[in-house]
C-alpha cells in the first residue's frame, strides 16, 4: 500500500483542525484569524494531545505563499487613484501613529533589555494596525458605511503602504546589523527607483493588455493570469533584493488600477483565504506556553502600551488632520490591535536571525489579545466621547469644533490642494538632491578624506563639508512654501487651520531629520538616539538661519520656477461662534447596494419618493459600469444597483434598519414556502379515479399538488405539454412536474403507474 506524502497529511490535518475551529469562532462570534492561530498551536509539536504536523518545513513553504497572496490581495485593494482620494486625513494621521508608535516600540524594547535591532522591529510591529480585523469587526457591527469608519480605513491603506516600505528598510537594517546610513540611503534610492520603474510600465502596460484581450478572458484565464503576474513579480523583486511581499503588494497595487480590479479581487479571495489561513496556523504553530510563561510581564506591557498608544496616537493625528473630536476618538478606539503586518515583520526579523526567539510568540500572543478586545474596544468609543465630551468646557467645544470646521469648507479645501500641490514640488526636488549628493560624497570624497585623515578629522571635515552642500536644501524643504499666498491665505482665514499647518512644517522636518540621521550615523559611528537628537539639532538651526535663506533662495532662482500661484480676493470676515457642532459637517457619501427583495425596486425616484421615505438623498446610481451622477426623479432603481447617497451616521442607520426589515419580510415569506427537490412522477388514471373524465384545467391538479402536467401517455402515443381543455381519460398516464411529497400527498393512497 503506497503512503501518502507528509505535505498532504500536513495540509489535511491543519485544514481539518482549522475548519473546526473557526466554525467554533464563528459559533462565538470571534474573529477567525484567532481561530487560525489557536488551530496552529493545537497542530503544534507544544500540543501534545493531537496530532502533529510531521514535516514544519513544508508548512513553512505554504505559509510563504500565503504571505505572497495576503499582500497581493492589499494590493489589490490599494490603488494610488484610492491613495488620492483618502486626502490629507489619512496621510497625516497615518504618519502620526506610525512615527509615534515606532518610538513608543522602540524605548520599550530598550527598557525591557531588547537589542537596538529587535527594539526597531518590535516598533514596525507595533505601529501597523490590522486592515483585516477592522474591516471585519465594522461589517459584523454595522459601522462600515458610518464616517468614521471611511477616515479609519484610509488611514489602514497609507499605513498598508508604509508597512510595505518600512520591510524593506528594516531588512537593510538587519543585513547591516546596524544603523548604517549609506547603506540605508541606497536601499531608499533603489526601493524608489524600483517602484517608480515598475509602476510607469506597469500602469501603461496592463491595462491596455487587458482591455485588447478583454473578449478572450473569462474568469479561470483572468484568475490565471493574475497569478502568473503576481508570481512573475515576486520573482522580479526578489532578483532586484527585495523580498517577495513587496513584488507581490506591487503588482497587487498595479492591477487595481484596471478596469478587471473589481473582476481579480473577487477571483483571487479564495486562493487569498486558504494560502492566508495556513500562514495564520503557521503563526499559531510557533507558539511555546512556556514562553508565553516567562514573558507574561512584556506581553502585558505591550498590550497596554498598544492600546493606550493606538488611541492617543489615532485620536491626536485624526484631530489633527481637521476631523472633529468624536470622529476621532471613535477612529483610535478603532486601531487598537496588533495585525497581520506584525506577523511578517516578526517573520522577516526570525527568517534574518536579528531578532531574539523570544519576541515572536510574545508578538502573537499581544496580537491574540489586542484582536479579542478590538470589538469591545469600538464598542467603549462612544460612551468615551460622550464622557469626554461632558467634561470638556464649553469653550474648549466650540474651539474644536470650529478647528474642525476650519479646513473642510470647499475654499479652505481648494487653497489646501494648490498649497500642497506648490509644497509637494520643492520638497521632492530637493529631497532627491540631497540623497544623490550624499550619496556622490559617499562614492567619491569620503573616501578620499579618509585615505589622508583617517582619524576624526577626516570624518568631521568630511561631514562639515556635506552640510555646507546640504543645509540649503534643508532650509528649503522646511521652509518653501510657508510664506505663500495660499499658507497666509490659510493662516489668517481661520486660526484653526494653523494646526493642520504646523502639522505640515513637522512632516518636512521629520524628512530632513531622515535624510541627515543615517549621515550622522555612518560618519560618526554612534547611536540612533544620538544621531537623532543631533540631526534635530542641526535642522532647527538651519530653519533660524538668516544666510541659508539668502542662499537658498538663490538656488532656486537658478534651478526652480516660482510656483507661489495666486491669491483668491475672497471675504476674510469673521465667523459667528460655534455653540454647537453643525449638523453638516457630519454629512458623507456612502455607496449602498440594492438587494434584490426590496419592494420598491423598478420604481422610478419619484414613485418611490425616497427622499422623503428615507430621508436621504440620491446623487449617484451605480448599474454595472455604467455611473449616473445627479439622477432625475424618472430614474428607476433595479435588483444590484448601488446607490451612493448623502447623510449623516444616523440617517444611514435609519435605511440599513428599514433594508433589514423588508429582508426579515422577505425571509419569513421564504419558510413559508417548500424547499423540496423537484422531479418528474407518472401517475395512471383509474377507473375510479375522479380525475376520470375532466379537464385539466378542471382537474385543479396544479393548484393541489403543486405540479403541471407535461405530458400524457395515451394509447401507446404521446401528448406533450397538452393544452388546459385537454380532456383526461381511463389509462391515461399523466407526467408530473413538482415536488414528490406534494405529488404524493395529492393523490393519497394511490399507487404510481410504472413508465
Amino acid at each position: 500500500m503506497s503512503e501518502i506524502a507528509p505535505l498532504i497529511s500536513d495540509l489535511a490535518l491543519i485544514l481539518v483542525i482549522a475548519g473546526l475551529v473557526t466554525l467554533i469562532f464563528k459559533k462565538l462570534n470571534q474573529p477567525i484569524i484567532l481561530g487560525y492561530i489557536l488551530s496552529g498551536f493545537l497542530t503544534s509539536p507544544f500540543f501534545p494531545l493531537t496530532p502533529n504536523v510531521a514535516d514544519p518545513a513544508n508548512i513553512k513553504t505554504w505559509a510563504d505563499i500565503g504571505i505572497i497572496f495576503l499582500l497581493f490581495a492589499m494590493g489589490l485593494d490599494f490603488s494610488f487613484k484610492k491613495l488620492m482620494r483618502v486626502g490629507g486625513t489619512a496621510v497625516i494621521s497615518a504618519i502620526i501613529i506610525v512615527s509615534g508608535m515606532m518610538l513608543v516600540g522602540y524605548i520599550a524594547g530598550n527598557a525591557m533589555g531588547f537589542s537596538h535591532i529587535s527594539s526597531l522591529f518590535l516598533g514596525g510591529m507595533l505601529s501597523m494596525s490590522s486592515t483585516a480585523i477592522v474591516f471585519k469587526a465594522f461589517d459584523e457591527m454595522g459601522l462600515r458605511d458610518q464616517k468614521f469608519a471611511g477616515v479609519v480605513i484610509g488611514i489602514l491603506v497609507v499605513e498598508d503602504l508604509v508597512g510595505v516600505v518600512l520591510m524593506v528598510l528594516l531588512s537593510t537594517l538587519a543585513v547591516s546589523k546596524q544603523v548604517e546610513g549609506l547603506e540605508m540611503l541606497e536601499s531608499i534610492l533603489k526601493l524608489a527607483s524600483f517602484l517608480i520603474f515598475w509602476s510607469i510600465l506597469g500602469i501603461y502596460l496592463l491595462p491596455t493588455f487587458l482591455r485588447k484581450t478583454k473578449r478572450l478572458l473569462n474568469d479561470e484565464t483572468l484568475l490565471i493570469i493574475s497569478l502568473g503576474l503576481c508570481l512573475a513579480m515576486v520573482m522580479i523583486a526578489v532578483k532586484a533584493g527585495f523580498s517577495s511581499a513587496l513584488g507581490a503588494f506591487v503588482m497587487g497595487s498595479l492591477l487595481a488600477e484596471t478596469v478587471q480590479a473589481n473582476t481579480i479581487e473577487r477571483l483571487v479571495k479564495p486562493v487569498k483565504d486558504l494560502f492566508g489561513a495556513i500562514f495564520f496556523v503557521s503563526v499559531g504553530m510557533m507558539i511555546d506556553p512556556s514562553l508565553l510563561v516567562s514573558y507574561w510581564g512584556p506581553i502585558l506591557i505591550l498590550v497596554a502600551l498598544v492600546i493606550v498608544g493606538q488611541v492617543f496616537f489615532g485620536s491626536v493625528g485624526v484631530l489633527v488632520a481637521g476631523q472633529p473630536l468624536k470622529i476621532a476618538i471613535q477612529s483610535g478606539f478603532s486601531l487598537t490591535q496588533v495585525g497581520e503586518f506584525a506577523f511578517i515583520i516578526a517573520t522577516l526579523g526570525t527568517s534574518l536571525g536579528v531578532t531574539e526567539s523570544f519576541l515572536y510568540p510574545v508578538i502573537v500572543a499581544v496580537s491574540v489579545i489586542t484582536t479579542f478586545m478590538t470589538p469591545y474596544m469600538m464598542r467603549l468609543a462612544e460612551p468615551a466621547y460622550n464622557r469626554l465630551d461632558q467634561r470638556l468646557p464649553a469653550s474648549v467645544k466650540i474651539l474644536l469644533a470650529r478647528y474642525s470646521a476650519g479646513s473642510n469648507t470647499v475654499t479652505h479645501r481648494s487653497t489646501w490642494h494648490n498649497l500642497i500641490r506648490s509644497m509637494m514640488i520643492p520638497v521632492v526636488l530637493y529631497a532627491i538632491f540631497c540623497v544623490f549628493a550624499i550619496l556622490a560624497f559617499f562614492s567619491y570624497v569620503f573616501p578620499v578624506l579618509m585615505d589622508h585623515l583617517p582619524d576624526w578629522r577626516g570624518r568631521t571635515l568630511g561631514f562639515l563639508i556635506l552640510l555646507i552642500v546640504l543645509m540649503p536644501s534643508f532650509w528649503a524643504i522646511v521652509m518653501k512654501k510657508n510664506h505663500s499666498p495660499e499658507f497666509k491665505k490659510l493662516w489668517n482665514d481661520n486660526k484653526f487651520n494653523r494646526g493642520p499647518l504646523v502639522s505640515l512644517i513637522f512632516i518636512k522636518i521629520i524628512i530632513c531629520v531622515c535624510i541627515l540621521m543615517p549621515v550622522i550615523i555612518h560618519i560618526f559611528d554612534v547611536a540612533a538616539g544620538i544621531g537623532l537628537g543631533l540631526s534635530i539639532v542641526i535642522i532647527v538651526a538651519a530653519i533660524f538661519s538668516k544666510r541659508l535663506r539668502k542662499q537658498s533662495l538663490s538656488i532656486e532662482r537658478r534651478f526652480l520656477e516660482n510656483f507661489s500661484g495666486t491669491d483668491d480676493d475672497l471675504s476674510n470676515a469673521a465667523k459667528k461662534e460655534l455653540s454647537e457642532r453643525l449638523p453638516f459637517h457630519e454629512l458623507h457619501l456612502v455607496e449602498q447596494a440594492l438587494p434584490p427583495y426590496l419592494s420598491f425596486l423598478g420604481q422610478s425616484l419619484k414613485e418611490i419618493n425616497f427622499r422623503q421615505r428615507y430621508g436621504l438623498n440620491i446623487v449617484s446610481i451605480i448599474r454595472g459600469d455604467t455611473r449616473l451622477n445627479i439622477p432625475n426623479g424618472d430614474e428607476r432603481l433595479f435588483p444590484y444597483d448601488h446607490i451612493v447617497v448623502v447623510g449623516t451616521d444616523e440617517e444611514l442607520e435609519h435605511i440599513r434598519a428599514a433594508f433589514n426589515s423588508e429582508r426579515q419580510t422577505y425571509q419569513a415569506k421564504g419558510e413559508n414556502t417548500s424547499n423540496g427537490f423537484l422531479s418528474v412522477e407518472p401517475y395512471a388514471i383509474e377507473p375510479e379515479s375522479p380525475l376520470n373524465g375532466q379537464t385539466i384545467s378542471q382537474s385543479h391538479i396544479k393548484e393541489r399538488g403543486n405540479c403541471l402536467i407535461i405530458g400524457i401517455e395515451r394509447d401507446g402515443k404521446a401528448i406533450m405539454n397538452p393544452s388546459a381543455d385537454t380532456l383526461l381519460q381511463t389509462n391515461d398516464v399523466l407526467w408530473l412536474a413538482g415536488e414528490r411529497k406534494r405529488i404524493l400527498a395529492m393523490f393519497g393512497s394511490e399507487k404510481k403507474a410504472k413508465p
